[in-house]
C-alpha cells in the first residue's frame, strides 16, 4: 500500500464548514421540519435578526443559504436559532475510504480524531478500511472531515455507489503493486538468508547450532557468515531496507506526527537498528545483521499482503450480493410496429418500464408480474431454498432468477434503489459497526506501541547491564520490536463480524448492527406475536357445518357435494370484495376449482355480513345472529381442521344453510422453529389480543407452554418491560403495526420482511422470510460469531503475552520474530473466514 501523502497547505474553510468571501462565510444547511410557506419565512426571518447574517431559506429543496462574519457570530448560535425557530438541522451522513492504516493503533488514533471534532460522530473499521462519519452541517463538512484525516496522517475519498468499481479496481492495482514489492524484495532477501543452510548443515566455519545459537541466531559468529563479503550483504540490504521499507518509515513519519504511534513504527525502529548497526560493523570489526533486518521487513510485507487477501475474502458475501444484479435488461421500447423488445444497460432502467425476464436469466429489477407465469428461485436473497410460483400479481425481486417461464413485469425499483441493494447497504451499514466487546482491545490497541517500545529499552538496558555486550543486547530488543503484533489486537473483532454479518445476509438475516449481534447471543426470553410470525397472518378456511342435517346413512355420500355447494354460495356473495373473510371464501372456492354466480340485489350491512340473490335464491351471509335470528343446534360429530378464530353462516330466508368456520391457520414450520429455540435455551411466550381459548389452541399446536391472551397492542411494550424488569436478555418477534413499541422496548427485536414498514424500521434484526425458524437461526449465527470474536481475541492477547517475554528473554531471533508477527493477523483474519461455512441446523418443519 502506498503511503498517505498530506497536502502542503490546507485552506482555511476545512477548519469549519463553509467557503471564503472575504470576511463573510457561506453555509449550506439542510433543515427539517418546515411543512409550508410560512416555516421557511419565519426562519428566514429569525436568522436574519442575528448579528452578522443574511439568509435565505428555500422551501422547495429545504435548505438554508447562510452568509455571516465569522468575526461576529460563531456557526454553533446559527444551529442554535434554527433550532429555537421550531426546526433542526439534521445530521448527514458519509462513508469515507481510508489509505495508510496498517494496525489497530491507525484505525484507533483515527477515531479519536475524527471525535474530537466538532459535532463529529465516526466508527472506524481497520478490516474495511473505511469510516463512517456521522456530522453536523454548519459545524463541519465533507471538506473539514477529509482534511482531519489528512492531518492524522492517513488519505481520505467520499464512498459514493459509483466508486464501488473503482475502489475494487483501486485495490486490485494496490495488491498488484504489493504482490510486485515482496517479489523484489524477496530476491534481495534469500541471498541473506541463504548463507545461514550451510551453518544449519555444520558446514561453513563449522559452527554448531546449540541451543544459545539458535536463540540468538549465532549472529557472534563473525563478520561474513558462510564467506559473503559484509559490502555485499550491504548492498543487498539497503534496497530492502529504504525502497521495499519505504511503507514503514512513511507510515511512522506520519503516525508520529499525528501524535500516535502505530506497528510502522515498532518495524522502522526495529530493522534500523539493526540495518544501522551493521552499517557501522561493516566499517568497524563485529557481527552483522543485515540478514535480520532484510528478514523483517521482506516477512512483514509477506504477512501484509496475505493479510490483504484474506481480508478481501471478508466481504465476499456482499460482492457476492452486488454480482446479482444483471448489468443488462431487455424493456419494451414503441417502435414503429408496436412495443418491441430492446436490450439496454440496467443502469438506464426507470421506475415504470416495462422489463421483461426470460427463463434462466436474473430479474434486473424489483416489480410485479403484469403477464406470464415461473417459478423464481429467491434463495440467495432470502435465504429460501425452493422456488416461488410467480404470476400477474405478484411481486418480484432484483436478482432473484426466473427459472422456467417468460414474466412481463413492470419495474418499480431500479439501480440502488432496489431491495437488494437495501440489503447490501444495511449489510454494509452493520459491519462497519462495533460490538462492545471490542471496546478492551480498542484501549490496549491506543497504547500497545508506546508499551512495547518501553519493554524494548528495558529490554536493552537489562541485557547490557547483564552481559555488557551491546551487540548481544540489541537482538533481544530488536526481536521485542519487530514480534509486538497490534495487527492481531485490531482485526479479531471487525473481521468475524464483517464475515457473519456477510454470511447472514446470504441466508436472509440482516443485522442492523454489531451490538445487536452481541446482544442475541445473550438472549434469553423471546416474545413472539401471533398472527403473522406465529401464524400465517391471513384467515383460511379450517370447516364447513351443512344443514339441514343429514340422514346418518347418507351423511358421508351428501358431505361434500353439500360443502362445495354451500361454499360456491357464500363466495359468489363475496366476488368482489376485499374483506379478510371474503378473501378467505374466495380462495377456498378458488382451490376446489368452483365457478361462482353473478349475485344480483346486492346489499352489505357494515359489521353485520352481505345479503343478495343468487341463482334465483334470497341469501345471507355474516354473524349468526343477522343472518339466522333462530339459533341452530352444532352439527353433530362436527370437527374442524384447526381452532377456529371467526365464525360466518349462510343462511335463506328460513333455514341455516351452512356455517364457516375460518382460522389463522399456524405456519408449517413454527412448531419446528419453536422447538429449536428451546434446545438453544430461550424461554418462548406469546403475546396476543385473541380470546383465552383461541390463544391456548395455538399455542398448544405450536408447542408453547407460555402465553399471554388479550394483550392490547399499547400493552406489548409493558409486557416486554416488565419480562426484562426480571433481569434476562428479552427479544422480540413481530411483523405488524402494533407490533412496532414492543420491538422498540425489546433488547433484540427481529422483523418479519413481510411486515409493516414500521415493525421493520425498528427492529434489530430483519428475517426476510416470514419464518420463525429465522429467529433461531440469527441466534445461533450471532453465538458462532461471538465464539469466533472470543477465540481470535484469546489468540491475539495469548500470542502478545507469550512473544513478548520470550523475545525480551533473547529466546526468538528477530527473523523467527518477524516471521511470527507477520503471520499472526493471518491467522486471526483466516480464523474469522471459516464462518463463510457456518449454515444453520437442519429444520425439521
Amino acid at each position: 500500500m502506498n503511503a498517505p501523502v498530506a497536502p502542503a497547505s490546507l485552506p482555511a474553510s476545512f477548519q469549519l464548514a463553509g467557503k471564503d468571501a472575504g470576511a463573510t462565510r457561506t453555509l449550506e444547511l439542510p433543515i427539517a421540519g418546515m411543512t409550508c410557506a410560512a416555516c421557511s419565512t419565519r426562519l428566514e426571518k429569525n436568522l436574519n435578526k442575528l448579528e452578522g447574517v443574511s439568509a435565505n431559506v428555500n422551501l422547495a429543496v429545504e435548505k438554508a443559504r447562510v452568509a455571516f462574519d465569522p468575526a461576529v457570530i460563531a456557526p454553533q448560535a446559527i444551529l442554535d436559532q434554527v433550532a429555537k425557530t421550531g426546526f433542526s438541522v439534521p445530521n448527514q451522513t458519509l462513508d469515507l475510504a481510508i489509505g495508510g492504516m496498517t494496525c489497530a493503533a491507525c484505525s484507533t488514533r483515527l477515531e479519536k480524531v475524527l471525535n474530537a471534532q466538532p459535532g463529529v460522530e465516526a466508527r472506524v473499521n481497520l478490516a474495511t478500511e473505511k469510516a463512517r462519519v456521522s456530522y453536523r452541517p454548519g459545524l463541519i463538512d465533507t471538506d473539514g472531515l477529509l482534511a482531519a484525516v489528512a492531518r492524522a496522517g492517513f488519505t481520505a475519498s467520499p464512498i459514493t455507489e459509483a466508486s464501488r468499481a473503482e475502489e475494487k479496481a483501486r485495490k486490485a492495482a494496490e495488491y498488484s503493486h504489493e504482490l510486485r514489492v515482496f517479489v523484489i524484495s524477496a530476491l534481495f532477501t534469500l541471498p541473506l538468508l541463504a548463507q545461514m543452510i550451510p551453518m544449519l548443515a555444520g558446514g561453513a566455519h563449522h559452527v554448531e547450532w546449540t541451543a544459545e545459537s539458535l536463540r540468538l541466531g549465532a549472529y557472534e559468529s563473525g563478520v561474513s557468515l558462510a564467506g559473503m563479503p559484509p559490502w555485499l550483504q550491504w548492498l543487498l540490504a539497503t534496497p530492502v531496507q529504504f525502497w521495499a521499507g519505504k511503507r514503514f518509515y512513511s507510515g511512522a513519519w506520519h503516525s508520529l506526527r499525528g501524535g500516535g504511534a502505530n506497528m510502522d513504527v515498532l518495524v522502522a525502529l526495529g530493522t534500523s537498528a539493526a540495518y544501522f548497526f551493521s552499517v557501522f560493523t561493516v566499517f568497524f570489526d563485529g557481527p552483522l545483521y543485515f540478514e535480520a533486518s532484510a528478514a523483517v521487513v521482506t516477512l512483514v510485507r509477506l504477512g501484509k499482503l496475505l493479510e490483504a487477501r484474506a481480508k478481501s475474502r471478508t466481504s465476499g458475501a456482499i460482492e457476492q450480493l452486488i454480482g446479482l444484479q444483471p448489468r443488462t435488461a431487455r424493456v419494451e421500447r414503441g417502435g414503429l410496429e408496436g412495443n418491441e423488445a430492446v436490450e439496454i444497460e440496467a443502469a438506464l432502467l426507470k421506475a415504470g418500464d416495462i422489463v421483461l425476464a426470460r427463463a434462466g436469466e436474473r430479474i434486473p429489477v424489483d416489480g410485479v408480474v403484469l403477464d406470464g407465469a415461473s417459478s423464481v428461485d429467491e434463495s440467495l436473497l432470502t435465504g429460501e431454498s425452493l422456488p416461488l410460483a410467480k404470476r400477474a400479481g405478484d411481486r418480484v425481486h432484483a436478482g432473484t432468477q426466473n427459472l422456467d417461464g417468460l414474466l412481463r413485469l413492470r419495474a418499480e425499483g431500479v439501480g440502488a434503489h432496489t431491495q437488494l441493494m437495501e440489503i447490501v447497504r444495511l449489510t454494509e451499514a452493520a459491519q462497519g459497526s462495533k460490538a462492545p466487546i471490542q471496546k478492551l482491545a480498542d484501549r490496549i490497541s491506543g497504547v500497545f506501541v508506546p508499551i512495547v517500545i518501553v519493554i524494548a529499552l528495558a529490554t536493552l538496558a537489562g541485557w547490557w547491564l547483564a552481559t555488557g555486550d551491546f551487540t548481544q543486547s540489541l537482538i533481544p530488543a530488536v526481536a521485542v520490536l519487530v514480534i509486538a503484533c497490534p495487527c492481531a489486537l485490531g482485526l479479531a473483532t471487525p473481521t468475524a463480524v464483517m464475515v457473519g454479518l456477510g454470511r447472514g445476509a446470504q441466508l436472509g438475516i440482516l443485522v442492523r448492527s454489531a451490538e445487536a449481534l452481541e446482544r442475541a447471543e445473550k438472549l434469553s426470553v423471546l416474545a413472539l406475536d401471533k398472527t403473522g410470525t406465529l401464524t400465517e397472518g391471513k384467515l383460511a378456511l379450517v370447516g364447513i357445518e351443512i344443514f339441514p342435517v343429514a340422514p346418518a346413512t347418507s351423511r358421508t355420500e351428501t358431505l361434500a357435494a353439500g360443502e362445495n355447494a354451500a361454499l360456491r354460495l357464500a363466495a359468489s356473495l363475496e366476488q368482489g370484495s376485499t374483506h379478510p373473510l371474503a378473501l378467505a371464501l374466495l380462495e377456498a372456492a378458488k382451490a376446489r376449482g368452483l365457478a361462482l354466480a353473478p349475485v344480483a340485489v346486492f346489499s352489505n350491512e357494515p359489521g353485520a355480513g352481505v345479503s343478495g340473490e343468487v341463482e334465483g335464491k334470497r341469501l345471507r351471509l355474516g354473524i349468526e345472529e343477522w343472518a339466522m335470528p333462530t339459533p341452530a343446534a352444532p352439527h353433530p360429530g362436527y370437527a374442524p381442521d384447526a381452532a377456529p378464530s371467526t365464525t360466518i353462516c349462510l343462511a335463506d330466508d328460513t333455514t341455516l344453510l351452512a356455517r364457516f368456520h375460518l382460522a389463522d391457520r399456524l405456519r408449517p414450520s413454527s412448531a419446528a422453529a419453536v422447538a429449536r429455540l428451546k434446545v438453544l435455551g430461550i424461554r418462548a411466550i406469546m403475546l396476543t389480543g385473541d380470546q383465552e381459548a383461541a390463544a391456548a389452541a395455538i399455542a398448544h399446536e405450536a408447542g408453547l407452554s407460555e402465553w399471554r391472551a388479550r394483550v392490547k397492542p399499547q400493552d406489548k411494550a409493558a409486557a416486554v418491560a416488565a419480562l426484562k424488569a426480571a433481569g434476562q436478555v428479552v427479544g422480540m418477534a413481530g411483523d405488524g403495526v402494533n407490533d412496532a413499541p414492543a420491538l422498540a422496548s425489546a433488547d433484540v427485536s427481529f422483523g418479519m420482511a413481510a411486515g409493516s414498514d414500521i415493525a421493520l424500521e425498528a427492529a434489530d434484526i430483519t428475517l426476510m422470510r416470514s419464518d420463525l425458524n429465522g429467529v433461531a437461526d440469527a441466534v445461533a449465527l450471532s453465538r458462532a460469531v461471538m465464539r469466533k470474536i472470543r477465540q481470535n481475541l484469546f489468540f491475539a492477547f495469548f500470542y502478545n503475552v507469550l512473544a513478548l517475554p520470550l523475545a525480551a528473554a533473547g529466546m526468538l531471533n528477530p527473523v523467527i520474530a518477524g516471521a511470527a508477527m507477520a503471520l499472526s493477523s493471518v491467522s486471526v483474519v483466516s480464523n474469522s473466514l471459516l464462518l463463510k461455512r457456518w449454515k444453520p441446523a437442519t429444520r425439521n418443519a
